[in-house]
């Protein structure tokens, strides 16, 4: 079985611990795709998170590979008819994290704060009024050298990335979940392939909570538009038969910040996504 992913070092560890799951002889296929490349501008002003997934859709498509890994939270909204997501891995911690140079303990108010995205931006205002928030954009090794090299005081980073690549020594603190909410999907690993296929190989791959909580956040996400390029963020936990679905959605001019949560029964999970996204339409309109 071939199995399609970028060619980072983190995408390719996150391929490999679905592979050792899928348990089968597999060869892995890398390539760089758009958003690899493009790392003078950030994702809303070139094309948004399609950029990291059309050219594993093209190998998808035309049957080169069999099936391809995402980072979840990197896949759009949208997939290709007829190619869906098919499976979910079991969370990683879903938290984003402070990353303080080598060697430094404390932040230095001369210089910027890196991020990759508007929602981690609008959410490190209110927890740091008086320093400058920086785009920062390249791999986690590339943001690494930035940062060590003195560009930044510090980067917000996500958890997971860190800790699959064997870096988690250097997080210097866990934002809380109430202190800055997670992307959609981050934490999660997707397997996308064609609809219908390989449901027996990987249905020991598919954590039944991960695929609740993505549905729940995916949901939400949806309900805007899938594209809408407002700072927005989703999470939710799942604790027996229910589901908790936390989200957060600032205007486009990021004057207005509005946080809501929701519980439900697992079994609408989606339509719990779609309630709160309604509930903050009526205050602000994307």
């Amino acid at each position: 079985m071939k199995i399609g992913s970028r060619d980072s070092k983190l995408a390719i560890i996150q391929a490999e611990e679905v592979i050792k799951k899928l348990n089968i002889p597999c060869e892995l296929v890398t390539m760089k795709t758009t958003g690899d490349m493009i790392l003078d501008r950030t994702l809303d002003k070139v094309g948004g998170k399609g950029l990291f997934v059309k050219e594993l859709d093209r190998a998808l498509i035309s049957g080169e590979v069999d099936l391809t890994v995402h980072s979840l939270k990197d896949v759009p909204m949208e997939q290709p008819k007829g190619f869906p997501l098919i499976a979910y891995s079991k969370r990683e911690d879903a938290r984003d994290v402070l990353v303080l140079p080598e060697n430094i303990d404390s932040l230095d108010a001369k210089k910027p704060i890196g991020c990759s995205s508007a929602r981690r931006r609008v959410q490190l205002k209110r927890l740091f009024p008086d320093m400058e928030i920086k785009p920062v954009r390249g791999n986690i090794q590339t943001r690494l050298k930035k940062l060590d090299n003195g560009e930044y005081s510090a980067l917000v980073l996500a958890a997971a990335g860190l800790h699959r690549l064997g870096l988690q020594d250097r997080i210097s603190k866990y934002f809380s979940i109430n202190e800055i909410l997670p992307a959609a999907g981050q934490g999660i690993l997707a397997i996308q392939g064609k609809e219908n296929t390989f449901t027996d190989i990987l249905k020991d791959v598919n954590d039944v909570k991960s695929e609740l909580c993505a549905t729940a956040e995916r949901a939400f996400i949806t309900e805007f538009g899938g594209g809408c390029f407002s700072p927005i963020a989703a999470y939710a936990t799942v604790n027996e038969n229910k589901i908790n679905l936390k989200v957060m959605y600032s205007s486009e001019d990021e004057s207005k910040i509005i946080y809501k949560s929701g519980v439900e029964n697992i079994g609408n999970a989606r339509q719990l996504g779609i309630k709160l996204a309604q509930q903050i339409k009526k205050e602000v309109q994307c």
